[in-house]
């Protein structure tokens, strides 16, 4: 008697089918690659900033800072801090980017940027705002740094906590700092920064960078640190609806306040 074969069952052998789990792996691969290669540069960047603050970038740079740690929870103190409109709009998920309105619809609320590590700090002599060869050579390689960009600077100026001769020119320490501020505003702007860019700070010796006992440590006190923020300068001008109106109708600042 003839032994029958048994019939294989029908269907698609096994192989066939991890093939195609395979090559449509590759497929949605290669598709990722060409949408992500037809990404802005806007929207690049935008994408960049946001993985970066959903990682603690800012807090891990901020830790390798000396001095005291900021708590990763330090936003939540911020928080607490705000006023009620800005406070539940943040909590919804606002616009972070836009100014907050404050409490009352008539106070504006603004929001200082960020500042970001690219600028410099040019050293004093303590008591003195005369700029030395150093300083004004720290200043023109700061400024071709920062030369061209739309973000705005801020210069901060610092003293040292030795006090004043009786002789000195100065009223006090913030006097002091507001002259350095101001000359290195000037050697900004004769590197070819403009001035609409630059805003003045002053902490006097309220802020030193050494605490430590000792001459050097505390003539580094004496010094004018150059910032630049993460904010445009075009930010800063009006309200957003009337950029948006002057922008829309390519009317210049001049035009419309001459009228």
């Amino acid at each position: 008697m003839a032994i029958e074969k048994e019939q294989e069952e029908a269907g698609i052998p096994e192989w066939v089918v991890t093939f195609g789990d395979m090559m449509s792996l590759l497929l949605t691969f290669f598709i990722l690659l060409f949408a992500m290669s037809e990404v802005k540069q806007e929207q690049s960047q935008a994408l960049i900033q946001s993985l970066r603050k959903q990682f603690g970038h800012s807090n891990s740079v901020a830790a390798m800072v000396p001095g005291p740690m900021v708590p990763m929870n330090s936003a939540i103190a911020k928080l607490a801090s705000m006023g009620r409109a800005q406070r539940l709009s943040t909590m919804n998920g606002g616009d972070k980017v836009k100014a907050p309105v404050g409490d009352n619809p008539r106070v504006r609320s603004l929001r200082e940027a960020d500042e970001t590590t690219l600028g410099g700090v040019v050293d004093f002599a303590e008591g003195s705002a005369e700029l030395s060869a150093q300083a004004i050579a720290t200043i023109e390689a700061t400024a071709t740094i920062i030369r061209g960009k739309p973000q705005r600077i801020v210069i901060k100026g610092h003293t040292s906590a030795k006090p004043l001769p009786p002789d000195s020119p100065y009223c006090d320490h913030w006097d002091l700092a507001y002259d350095r501020t101001h000359r290195v505003y000037d050697e900004l702007l004769r590197c070819g920064i403009r001035s609409e860019r630059i805003s003045f700070k002053q902490s006097a010796e309220n802020e030193p960078l050494h605490i430590l006992p000792g001459v050097e440590h505390r003539r580094k006190n004496a010094r004018v640190e150059i910032r630049m923020s993460d904010d445009l300068v075009e930010d800063v001008k009006g309200t957003p609806e009337e950029r948006r109106r002057l922008y829309s109708t390519g009317a210049s600042v001049l035009e419309t306040t001459s009228r």
